[in-house]
């Protein structure tokens, strides 16, 4: 499986099947990514994104996915602790602390609660946090699901920042993360290269610092 990481918290994972995660790119389009499936964390702007246009069948907690059939998308809609099998892809939802809302004409309509995700294709596990604080039930997505990759926000303000996703690393024992969801504008400002040094210091754990538009490989649980 090939991880691309658009920037901000957009992933792509591609593989058997393209996924892609949270669709939202500042100052660009994911359009031309052409995914067969679309992954929403929760219901803000900077995720939801680009998922109306993509117009693909899209995975997300219940009140998201019935605003997106309401908008003539193919949704699916789980919940936190569920998992459905979507074309061979295995999308487990896990908690995520934050808020969420979608956003209409400058009312916010609910969008049920903020998520995560762990997906499983052709046999690499990967986590998504999506917008979150830390939290210690972190340690059960790693004791349950074992993600070979984790991605983690990091930009602080609207999520936990580099200490907290430090610990958030450990508890879910992933052996490799990738920070998101930092730099996109001046209030999550935060320096990637910090967090890897400390992290690699301290433990085993290894952390890709991905340009965006970057790819790893991800084989037999290794990355590459």
């Amino acid at each position: 499986m090939q991880l691309t990481w658009l920037g901000h918290a957009c992933v792509l994972l591609t593989g058997s099947k393209k996924v892609l995660i949270d669709p939202f790119i500042e100052g660009g389009s994911v359009i031309g990514t052409q995914p067969d499936i679309v992954a929403v964390t929760h219901g803000h702007d900077d995720h939801l994104g680009e998922t109306l246009e993509l117009s693909k069948k899209t995975i997300a907690i219940t009140e998201i996915a019935k605003y997106l059939v309401l908008k003539g998308i193919p949704a699916e809609g789980m919940n936190i602790g569920g998992t459905i099998f979507v074309d061979g892809v295995a999308f487990t939802m896990t908690p995520a602390i934050h808020s969420t809302w979608i956003e209409e004409g400058g009312i916010p309509i609910t969008g049920g609660t903020a998520a995560g995700f762990v997906i499983q294709m052709d046999g690499a596990k990967i986590y998504h946090a999506g917008d979150t604080a830390l939290f210690s039930d972190m340690k059960l997505i790693g004791n349950l699901y074992h993600p070979d990759v984790a991605l983690l926000p990091i930009g602080g303000r609207y999520t936990m920042g580099p200490a907290e996703a430090m610990i958030a690393a450990n508890f879910i024992g992933a052996k490799t993360v990738i920070p998101i969801h930092y730099n996109t504008w001046d209030k999550i400002r935060a320096d990637p290269m910090q967090f890897k040094t400390a992290i690699e210091k301290t433990t085993d754990i290894r952390v890709s610092v991905l340009r965006p538009g970057e790819s790893i490989i991800i084989e037999d649980g290794k990355v590459t």
